[in-house]
């Protein structure tokens, strides 16, 4: 009998957080799910970042990810602006880590390049490609729900390989893994 297994991915933002599933049976993926968290209303960043936990939360209650895919920060000039999507980031793992599942990072460009063959690749070219690979018949207006899919894809191709990135699958890991970020 072939395992079936899901995969949540996570494009985190404070604006917009971004997100897909995928099933897994053997060697296909099947699409499951895209969507986003719309934050752009609320202007208390701690009420946001208590959403993006609640959503994650519900979504992992709702769907039974057995694994979840989350986009990494990538570095940038604004050093705020890191700091809200590191904090975004930061509590979306928090919410996969208290139930438990295992949370592998990946940076923008190795996602891009695992739909694309291209890590440079636009929001636009990784939406059309997701949507051909999987059959998608519309686009979200905003394409954060697919950067979020595509975390979730970029997982799947890459499952199996020695080197994904960084994974944790729980908060002993996480704390001997980053000794130097906790103090």
């Amino acid at each position: 009998m072939t395992k079936e297994r899901i995969i949540l991915g996570i494009d985190p933002g404070t604006t917009i957080m971004g997100f897909g599933l995928i099933k897994v049976v053997g060697k296909s993926m099947q699409f499951l799910q895209l969507n986003e968290l719309d934050l752009k209303k609320y202007d208390d960043h701690y009420l946001k970042l208590k959403l993006i936990f609640e959503r994650t939360i519900e979504l992992i209650d709702t769907h039974n990810p057995d694994e979840i895919a989350i986009e990494a920060p990538f570095f940038g000039k604004n050093v705020q602006s890191m700091l809200k999507l590191g904090r975004a980031q930061g509590v979306a793992m928090a919410a996969g880590l208290s139930r438990e599942i295992p949370i592998t990072e990946y940076l923008p460009k190795k996602i891009k390049m695992a739909i694309t063959g291209n890590g440079n690749a636009s929001k636009e070219q990784v939406a059309r490609m997701l949507q051909s690979m999987l059959g998608l018949k519309t686009l979200p207006k905003n394409l954060d729900a697919t950067d979020g899919l595509a975390a979730a894809v970029c997982h799947f191709y890459n499952s199996g390989k020695v080197s994904v990135g960084k994974s944790y699958t729980g908060w002993d890991a996480f704390v001997k893994q980053n000794p130097n970020k906790l103090g």
